[in-house]
C-alpha cells in the first residue's frame, strides 16, 4: 500500500515536469539538450516507482496466497470433522434401529408374560375354589364319621371309610403342594415384571420414547453330574443286581473312572467313586485337593459322609465298614506335595464297627512314605464332638476327624487345608501334613485314600 501511495505521488510530478519542459522549448532553442536529459531522469524515476510497485504487489500476492492456504486448511479440517460427525450419526441411527427392534421384541415378550400371569391367576382361583369345595366335603364327611362313631362306639371303621379318608388327605396334600408351586411361580413372574420395568426405564433414558419391556434371561442350572453323599441312596436303581464294590464293577468290564452305585452284602445302596487311573480298581474313600470342603465336621457327618464327588469328599465310616467287612482289604494313600512330588503307601487293614469307634489296625505292605500311619496299633476314630473313653482329645487342637492313638499330630489327612509356608507354627500344625522318620513336617497339597480287596477276583 505504501508503494502505491509513492507511485501516485511521483506520477503527477513527472507529468508536471514534462509540461514545464514543453513550455520552456518556446523560449529558446539553446535549452533543447537540457530538456532531453530531464525527460530521461523522469523516465528513470517512473521506472523506479513502477519497480517498487511491482515488489509491493508481489508481497501482497504472497500474503494473499498464504491466507488462502490457511483458509483451505481450515476448510479441509471442517470437511473431515463433518465427515466424522456424519459417520457417528449413521452409527447412532443404526443403534437406534436396533434398539427399536429390541423394543418391539420386548413388547411381545411382555405380552406373553402378562398372558401367563393371567392364566396362573385363573388357575390359582380355580384351585382355591376346588380346595374350598373339598374342605366342605371333608368337613361333612368328618361330621358323618363322628356321628357314626358316636352311634357305634365299639364298632371299627369301615374299610371304605378309611380308604376314603386317606384319599381325601392325599388330595388335600396334593392341592397344597400345587398351590405352593403356583405361588412360587407367581412370585417369580412378579420379580420378572419388576425387572422388565427397570429395563424399560433404562431404555427410555437412552432417548427411545417407545414403551419397552423385557424379561430377564434366567440362566438354567447345570444338572448335577454326581449324586450327593447321602446315606441309603436308592434312587431308581435295580437293587438285585448291583455290584458289591468297585472291583466287581471293574470285573464286569467298566474300566472308566466315575461314580457308580454299589450294594455291599447286608447293606443299603449308596454311591462311590471308582478310580481306575492306575489300571486297577480302587474305591475312593477320601479326596483332598484345594481346601474347598471344610473337614472339621461332626461325628454324624463323618459317619454318613459329606462333600462332593466332583471336588473334595469323605465317603463315610459306615459305608467304608460296609465295604471292608465283606473280605480282606488293603488301604492305599496317595500324597502330593507343593513341589508336585508324589508318594504312596499301602497297608493291609482291619476296621471295626461303630461300637468300637471304627477302630483301625494297619500293617504296611508297600510304598515310599516311611511311617505315614502308625502300624500294629488300634487307632480309634475321633471328632471334636465325639471321642472314646480315655482317648487323648486331639481334634480340638488339630481339627478334623481322624484315627488317633496315644499321641496327637501323626499325619492327619482330614485336617485344616493350608497352603505352604504358613505364617505361624499353630496354623502349620492345623494343616494337612505327615511326618517321616527325620521328624520334619511336610505340607500336603492333595491326598487320596482308597481301598481294594486283596483278592480282586473275589467279587465276580
Amino acid at each position: 500500500m505504501h508503494t502505491i501511495k509513492i507511485f501516485l505521488f511521483i506520477v503527477p510530478l513527472v507529468i508536471s515536469s514534462r509540461i514545464d519542459s514543453d513550455n520552456s522549448s518556446f523560449d529558446s532553442v539553446s535549452s533543447e539538450p537540457k530538456s532531453r536529459f530531464a525527460m530521461l531522469d523522469d523516465v528513470k524515476i517512473l521506472a523506479n516507482g513502477l519497480l517498487q510497485l511491482g515488489h509491493g504487489l508481489k508481497d501482497f500476492v504472497h500474503k494473499t496466497k498464504g491466507q488462502i492456504n490457511d483458509i483451505f486448511q481450515k476448510l479441509n479440517i471442517f470437511d473431515q470433522s463433518f465427515y466424522d460427525l456424519s459417520l457417528q450419526t449413521n452409527e447412532i441411527r443404526e443403534e437406534e434401529k436396533e434398539l427399536r427392534r429390541t423394543t418391539s421384541k420386548l413388547q411381545v415378550r411382555n405380552e406373553e408374560v402378562k398372558n401367563m400371569s393371567l392364566q396362573l391367576n385363573s388357575k390359582l382361583d380355580s384351585l382355591l375354589e376346588e380346595r374350598t369345595a373339598l374342605q366342605q366335603k371333608v368337613s361333612a364327611l368328618e361330621e358323618q364319621l363322628s356321628n357314626l362313631i358316636q352311634s357305634k362306639p365299639g364298632a371299627q371303621e369301615h374299610p371304605e371309610v378309611t380308604s376314603l379318608k386317606s384319599f381325601v388327605e392325599q388330595q388335600d396334600n396334593s392341592i397344597k403342594d400345587l398351590l405352593q408351586t403356583v405361588e412360587e411361580q407367581y412370585k417369580q413372574l412378579s420379580q420378572q415384571h419388576s425387572q422388565i420395568k427397570e429395563i424399560e426405564s433404562q431404555l427410555r433414558k437412552t432417548g427411545i420414547q417407545e414403551p419397552t419391556e423385557n424379561s430377564p434371561s434366567s440362566k438354567s442350572r447345570a444338572p448335577r453330574t454326581t449324586p450327593p453323599l447321602q446315606p441309603n441312596e436308592t434312587k431308581n436303581i435295580e437293587q438285585d443286581d448291583l455290584p458289591a464294590d468297585c472291583s466287581a464293577i471293574y470285573n464286569r468290564g467298566e474300566h472308566t473312572s466315575g461314580v457308580y452305585a454299589i450294594r455291599p452284602s447286608n447293606s443299603q445302596v449308596f454311591y462311590v467313586y471308582c478310580d481306575t487311573q492306575s489300571g486297577s480298581p480302587w474305591t475312593l474313600i477320601q479326596h483332598r485337593k484345594d481346601g474347598s470342603q471344610n473337614f472339621n465336621e461332626t461325628w454324624e457327618n463323618y459317619k454318613n459322609g459329606f462333600g462332593r464327588f466332583a471336588g473334595e469328599f469323605w465317603l463315610g465310616l459306615e459305608k467304608i465298614y460296609a465295604i471292608v467287612k465283606q473280605s480282606n482289604y488293603m488301604l492305599r494313600l496317595e500324597l502330593q506335595d507343593w513341589k508336585d512330588s508324589k508318594h504312596y503307601v499301602e497297608y493291609s487293614l482291619r476296621l471295626g464297627n461303630h461300637e468300637t469307634n471304627y477302630t483301625l489296625h494297619l500293617a504296611e505292605t508297600a510304598g515310599n512314605v516311611p511311617e505315614a500311619l502308625p502300624e500294629h496299633r488300634d487307632l480309634m476314630f475321633s471328632t471334636w464332638d465325639h471321642r472314646a473313653k480315655g482317648q487323648v482329645y486331639c481334634p480340638e487342637s488339630y481339627s478334623g476327624g481322624w484315627w488317633w492313638h496315644d499321641v496327637c499330630g501323626e499325619n492327619n489327612l482330614n485336617g485344616k487345608y493350608n497352603k505352604p509356608k504358613a505364617k505361624s507354627k499353630s496354623d502349620r500344625r492345623r494343616g494337612i501334613y505327615w511326618r517321616p522318620l527325620n521328624g520334619k513336617l511336610y505340607s500336603i497339597r492333595s491326598s487320596k485314600m482308597m481301598i481294594q480287596p486283596t483278592n480282586l477276583e473275589s467279587f465276580e
